[in-house]
């Protein structure tokens, strides 16, 4: 029953558990060089580099080649993962009534969940600036300029970039909008051909994103040095500023991420009829497992048995809805990828026009569909890059930002948890006594 689906959820479990100690001590050594470049370029602005401006420029090439390998993955990454994504979940919502509702379900949340993250995150940078001085001197690093739509583009312009002319150039453009939109289209159309077809084509595009994944994480092996050459640079023009511009960011992200999981105890009141206090205490473990682990794959066990223990779902219907979630529906990642990349236009000074924004709403909103369930560190490029090109954000932070993603994946990871039991609850519907 819905193969493809399962064929992904296979996929992303195989994947997660081979990456899984890997990123692990991988984040912690990226954290240790990003602080370790900080303060070396701290000490070289204020005691001199050795060879001046020649070693500067040196060090900035290395960062902007290890960046350079991690954007050449971007395209193929995921045009791969959203053609594969679509027809798993195509394929999954026409194999029941269930299925469908489940998916019904993860779609409506999913563009509630985009909403609530461009309101999040304006709300948090007018309650909690960003610092102006931190963020005048992460200027300094001249980012170079990114492809989308122009910051004063009228929205007719947004408009006609829905639907490319010619998908091969929107691609080589980094007309990044357009070419999510056609591997929509195409993930729709392909899961409506014989399985004959389908399922060569699925699984040719299957091996194309696994190979992709496979060179990001051989790119992500030199990620110690490239985030070190990038923070050295970011060190000797921000300094001390720099550290705190980064915790910020830290801060505003898991806020925002939180707020998305609080909001699923009153949706699994009023949609599950299901006491509060019941579904906190069916969460918790859950959760317990989320954050020391980082992993809703490794939480989905709890999950299951929590859900039929505690809030009353039939096994059935946790067997199906829970691992689908976990596969294919993951609330945090428009919260959280958007913040990411409305920050770093707070940062850089930009002002979105209301076409990029809603160029970039929708580009999450269709990413969160594609992007593998790894730990963000491995997913973080292919899920929030295309959002950034989308709102003509620069990537150039981005590597800085991926040194502390280790502190907002956890919220990521409880607040998608905390979703997929209120939905499994909610799918279930009135098929289960409120049995307290």
């Amino acid at each position: 029953m819905f193969t493809l689906a399962r064929g992904a959820a296979a996929a992303s479990v195989a994947v997660m558990k081979s990456a899984r100690s890997f990123l692990t001590s991988l984040s912690t050594l990226v954290l240790l060089s990003l602080v370790l470049g900080l303060l070396a370029g701290a000490a070289a602005q204020a005691w001199g580099l050795p060879g001046g401006h020649v070693t500067a420029d040196f060090i900035q090439a290395l960062g902007q080649l290890w960046l350079n390998a991690l954007r050449m993955t971007i395209i193929p990454l995921v045009f791969s993962l959203l053609v594969t994504g679509i027809a798993s979940i195509a394929d999954a919502a026409r194999t029941g009534r269930l299925a469908l509702r489940a998916v019904s379900w993860f779609g409506g949340l999913i563009v509630f969940a985009t909403v609530y993250a461009v309101a999040a995150a304006y709300g948090l940078h007018a309650l909690w600036p960003i610092d102006p001085e931190g963020a005048r001197l992460l200027l300094a690093i001249k980012p170079e300029g990114a492809e989308g739509l122009g910051a004063g583009a009228p929205f007719s312009e947004f408009v006609k970039t829905i639907a490319p002319a010619n998908p091969i150039r929107a691609a080589a453009e980094d007309a990044i909008l357009g070419m999510v939109v056609f591997a929509v289209f195409f993930g729709f159309a392909a899961s409506g051909l014989p399985e004959r077809l389908r399922v060569p084509l699925i699984t040719f595009f299957e091996a194309v994103g696994e190979t992709m994944i496979v060179i990001v994480r051989w790119v992500l092996k030199a990620a110690p040095l490239g985030v070190f050459a990038l923070s050295i640079g970011v060190g000797l023009t921000a300094g001390a500023s720099a550290a705190g511009v980064l915790l910020h960011y830290v801060a505003l992200i898991s806020l925002a991420c939180i707020g998305i999981g609080l909001i699923f105890y009153p949706l699994a009141v009023l949609f599950g009829r299901v006491s509060l206090g019941r579904f906190a205490r069916a969460a918790a473990p859950a959760q317990v497992v989320a954050f020391s682990t980082q992993s809703s794959l490794a939480s989905l066990p709890v999950m299951v048995e929590r859900a039929v223990d505690e809030l009353g779902v039939k096994r059935s219907t946790a067997g199906l809805v829970l691992p689908l979630a976990v596969a294919v529906f993951r609330i945090t990642s428009p919260v959280a990828n958007l913040g990411v990349a409305i920050y770093c236009a707070h940062l850089f000074g930009l002002e979105p026009s209301a076409g990029q924004l809603l160029a970039a709403m929708l580009t999450a909103v269709l990413i969160s569909i594609g992007t593998v369930g790894l730990p963000g560190q491995a997913s973080f490029f292919a899920s929030i890059a295309p959002i950034c090109i989308a709102m003509g954000v620069p990537l150039e932070l981005l590597p800085l930002l991926l040194a502390v993603e280790v502190v907002p994946d956890i919220f990521r990871t409880l607040g998608n948890v905390t979703a997929d039991l209120a939905v499994v609850r909610i799918v279930q519907g009135g098929e289960v006594e409120a049995a307290e």
